[in-house]
């Protein structure tokens, strides 16, 4: 299964700290017989929301693949780890490269009432003319 990790670290954290952090996240991963296929770290951002008063965070996006209990782990640790403020696990779909397009369906009634609809106003403009 492939997955993507997106988790906020605690923007006090120096670079040395953070570059320990990411590795320890990516070697459970692979601990775990996972492989860790991209690691995007977007930097300090700011937050949509304060988080215990802060207005800011670390930003890290992980995209790996690994068997359905690896995320639970990766997530029960980042819970007990007190420099990462918040993190989501998000799996993803392959997509398939054949798609059909969608037709739009048209009620019968609705085709019907239609020109039903048009006669009543040209009615009603001819009678508001006259």
């Amino acid at each position: 299964m492939n997955y993507e990790l997106v988790y906020i670290i605690h923007p006090a954290v120096e670079e040395e700290g953070r570059k320990e952090l990411i590795a320890r996240f990516n070697g459970m991963i692979e601990q775990n017989g996972g492989t860790v296929d991209k690691v995007d770290e977007w930097g300090k951002r700011r937050l949509a929301y304060p988080i215990n008063d802060l207005p800011e965070g670390y930003y890290v996006l992980v995209q790996y693949t690994a068997e359905p209990s690896v995320p639970k782990e990766i997530e029960r640790n980042m819970g007990i780890t007190d420099t990462v403020l918040r993190y989501l696990t998000t799996r993803i779909e392959h997509k398939t490269t054949s798609v059909k397009p969608r037709t739009a369906r048209i009620a019968p009634a609705a085709t019907e009432a239609a020109p039903a609809e048009a006669e009543e106003q040209a009615e009603e403009s001819a009678s508001a003319d006259e």
